[in-house]
């Protein structure tokens, strides 16, 4: 660790006390009884440890805490760890208590770690904080996150970490380490790369909002460019801020381009609106004089036929009311005179109510005419005299009856009749009212009154019960109606080969009981729901008799084939068979009811003469099914077996693994209760063997890309020594060792034959060769070897050392405009392809060329 001389002070500023210093007792007498400056003398002075701790909790001077608990200029290194500590928070309590502002103890600019002591002891967090806070130093704040002596000490440094580089650094050295801290790191370097991401992402979408402006400023106007082009400028303008200044100049030109095209589109468009217009001006002020021309004409003719007209109708009009007139007055003396006569009828026959009916009539009549004429006159007065005549005859002998019958009505009211019989009486007593009372047109408005009174009271509980009896037929009717409408969904839904016929059969079953139970209903619309009842279910009637027979014939076809089966030679044969004719008679419905028993007995008898084989074929079915479940298990002992090498035993073996699956799968039915075992068991072992070898090639790719680096160290290593002059006897050991390194490797990676042969060639010359970033861009060796390094820690997300912070964002930067505007972004690194790049970089010093391919390698597979 970089920060170790400062480990061990910090340990023992927030170690925990030594038995010897917790709580010891007070020699003291009382805080009265010792004076300041004792307490001061003792606490400084050299004696017992005990006196000395007792002194401090007590002290109150400033300057002698601060001695003691190591801040200040008077600080001394030989007070003991356990004063220290207890001088530190005699500190923290005069702080919490307010008689000592911590501030003070800041500006001292004494030991830090001291300080942090005291802050960290204190109750209030402010403190320690601000203390944090204060450390500009970042190799002294990155110790605190790494070493703090506490928690809270760890994370409050963490929170107070900003620096990129800084952030990367530490959680790479956190790992496995303070969860709580590395959470912390972790977090800000999540928001650190998301901020970089979006800046990226920003970037990129302002540079693809350009580029669509400007393969739009190279289109023809058409309807849809102007919306376009303000759906990417509006686009582009919210992007414009976080776009490069070269690009913002292309927008702008590809802009005023679109702007130019748009313009001359409108101003061609108002050329031709405006001559369109004067045109069409032009012809509509002709055609507008024309049709003035034509209105005149047009109106002089009509005011002229008009007037002709009018005065026509007007003699034709007078004429024909004269006509009317007189024939109107005929009219009326002949009904009139019809009247009189059938009014002189009826006074003959004694209907005194139909006379003075044809009397009103006659009185209306009379009315209509502007004068009648004498002889009329005195007819109407001859009728009016014997209607009244007989009036009165018919007023004295009707008088009696209507008493009786306001009587018997009377004696209605509180009946105990039922309901329709009292209602059949209250009617027929009121048709006799109607008989007496006919043709009296002196009646007593008393008498009608009472016996009107008298009905409407005996008649009120048949109103209830009527009322009740309306209510239950418009209720059964609304229940009958929703059975109907059930039904006709019903009907609907059982068209077409997708009806259930069982519903059917149901339906036909269960909907007329809930029919029958809503009854009565009201005569006319009930007929009419139990017509359209009737007709829907004759047709599911209909519909279930075609299925019946359907599946009757269906059964007996199914019976033919199971009485064919009985001749079968194969037991074992017949009784499949005779399944499979089972579980299709299950799918066909069923028969009409007289027919489904005798169809099922006859097919039953069939099969169980087919089933009386069943027995021997059971026995050898059995036997077959064990004899699969030894080779099924000898099958996966084997795979097992394989799945246990390893080396090249393990690829050989792996080899054969189609040859068991295939084998395994021809194995035939094995028993049901085992059957799923076998083949998890087998697919278990299979995976593993799948497994070790995905491991082995894993660890041998790992392993290879490890002696590729390792053979490039061993070539840079001859190399240098060939350009620096090196003896010969040197060369030739540090060749010798390269060679035979290589000569022990079985596997390389792809390319590695070529790599090496480049290394090899460079290290003869003296490891004098040119050297690429990596990425397009030529560099020194060195730089070339840093440019891998950093490209490695992308690809593992590892954190880049400071002084290479500048490289990296350069080459992030160089990467994110070359892929800008490419439809697929470009194949990112694999550290195979990077391997394979170092082994051709040569010329660097053995120290920096050791370093950099450690660090190289950390950020790589570790072979197993």
């Amino acid at each position: 660790m970089r920060f170790k001389h400062l480990a061990r002070p910090l340990t023992r500023l927030f170690g925990k006390a030594p038995p010897g210093a917790a709580a010891p007792a007070d020699p003291i007498a009382a805080p009265a009884a010792a004076s300041p400056q004792a307490l001061i003398s003792t606490a400084l002075g050299n004696g017992d440890e005990v006196q000395r701790a007792a002194a401090i909790r007590k002290l109150e001077d400033r300057s002698a805490l601060a001695a003691l608990a190591g801040i200040g200029a008077e600080a001394s290194d030989a007070v003991p760890p356990g004063l220290v500590r207890i001088a530190q928070q005699r500190l923290a309590e005069l702080v919490d208590a307010g008689s000592l502002d911590f501030e003070e103890l800041r500006a001292a600019q004494g030991n830090l770690s001291a300080l942090l002591a005291v802050a960290g002891y204190c109750g209030d967090p402010g403190p320690l904080t601000r203390a944090l806070a204060s450390i500009e130093d970042p190799e002294r704040r990155a110790e605190l996150v790494l070493e703090g002596p506490s928690s809270r000490i760890r994370q409050l440094a963490a929170q107070a970490v900003s620096d990129p580089a800084e952030l990367k650094r530490l959680l790479k050295q956190l790992r496995g380490k303070d969860k709580s801290v590395y959470k912390i790191i972790r977090e800000k370097c999540d928001a650190l790369n998301a901020q970089e991401r979006q800046v990226a992402k920003t970037l990129s979408d302002a540079l693809g909002a350009c580029e669509s402006l400007e393969r739009h400023s190279h289109r023809v106007h058409d309807a849809i460019y102007e919306p376009t082009f303000r759906h990417f400028h509006t686009r582009w303008q919210g992007l414009a801020e976080e776009a490069p200044p070269e690009v913002r100049e292309r927008a702008a030109r590809a802009v005023e381009r679109c702007e130019t095209i748009i313009a001359e589109h409108r101003d061609r468009i108002a050329r031709q609106a405006t001559e369109a217009s004067e045109k069409a001006a032009r012809e509509a002020a002709r055609e507008q004089a024309m049709r003035l021309a034509e209105i005149e004409s047009e109106r002089l003719r009509e005011a002229s036929a008009r007037e002709a007209a009018e005065k026509a109708a007007l003699r034709e009009a007078e004429a024909t009311e004269r006509a009317e007139k007189a024939a109107a007055e005929a009219l009326a003396l002949r009904e009139i005179n019809a009247l009189i006569g059938k009014t002189q009828g009826a006074l003959r026959e004694g209907v005194t109510g139909r006379a003075s009916g044809l009397r009103r009539a006659l009185e209306e009549k009379l009315a209509a005419l502007p004068l009648v004429p004498p002889p009329l006159a005195r007819q109407v007065q001859k009728v009016d005299a014997t209607l009244n005549e007989l009036k009165d005859w018919k007023e004295h002998a009707a008088a009696p009856k209507r008493a009786a019958l306001i009587e018997e009505m009377q004696s209605l009211i509180g009946s105990t009749l039922e309901p329709r019989t009292l209602a059949d009486r209250i009617h027929q007593l009121q048709e006799d009212w109607k008989t007496v009372s006919k043709g009296v047109v002196s009646d007593s408005d008393a008498d009608w009154q009472r016996f009107h009174q008298a009905a409407q009271s005996a008649y009120l509980p048949c109103r209830e019960h009527f009322e009740a009896e309306a209510q239950l037929r418009q209720e059964n009717l609304r229940q009958r109606s929703a059975i109907l409408d059930r039904l006709r969904a019903f009907e609907a839904a059982q068209s077409g080969e997708a009806a259930d016929f069982r519903a059917v059969a149901a339906a036909l079953k269960e909907a007329p009981q809930e029919w029958r139970r809503h009854f009565p209903v009201e005569r006319a619309p009930g007929r009419k729901l139990q017509d359209e009842f009737d007709a829907i279910m004759g047709r599911l009637h209909e519909k279930l008799t075609a299925w019946h027979a359907h599946n009757a014939a269906q059964k007996q076809s199914l019976i033919r084939k199971a009485e064919q089966f009985l001749a079968l030679e194969d037991g074992r044969e017949a009784v499949e068979s005779i399944k499979r004719l089972q579980a299709q008679w299950k799918e066909v419905g069923a028969a009409a009811r007289d027919q489904e028993r005798a169809l099922w007995d006859e097919f039953r008898r069939h099969c169980d003469a087919v089933f009386r084989k069943r027995e021997q074929a059971h026995a050898d079915f059995t036997a077959a099914l064990q004899a699969n479940k030894a080779r099924a298990a000898a099958l996966c002992e084997e795979v097992e077996e394989v799945a246990g090498r390893s080396g090249p035993t393990l690829t050989t073996g792996a080899s054969a693994l189609a040859e068991w699956r295939a084998a395994f799968e021809a194995l035939g039915e094995l028993p049901r209760g085992e059957e799923r075992a076998l083949k998890a068991r087998f697919d278990r072992a299979v995976d593993r063997v799948r497994a070790a070898v995905s491991r082995q090639r894993a660890s041998e790719k790992e392993q290879s890309v490890a002696d590729l680096l390792e053979a490039a160290r061993h070539i840079h290593a001859y190399g240098w020594a060939v350009g620096r002059g090196a003896s010969e006897s040197e060369r030739d050991a540090l060749k010798g060792a390269a060679e035979t390194f290589i000569a022990g490797v079985s596997l390389w990676p792809k390319g590695a034959a070529e790599a090496l042969a480049g290394a090899w060639a460079g290290a003869e010359a003296g490891g004098e060769r040119g050297a690429g970033a990596g990425d397009g861009v030529a560099t020194d060796p060195e730089t070339a070897l840093r440019m891998l390094c950093i490209r490695s820690e992308l690809l593992a997300d590892f954190p880049t050392p400071p002084e290479d912070q500048d490289l990296r964002r350069d080459h992030q930067m160089r990467r994110l405009v070359e892929r800008m505007g490419q439809r697929n972004e470009a194949a990112a690194d694999e550290f195979d392809t990077l391997a394979l790049e170092w082994v051709r970089v040569a010329g660097v010093a053995p120290e920096r060329y050791q370093a950099l391919l450690e660090r190289f390698r950390d950020t790589g597979p570790r072979p197993h």
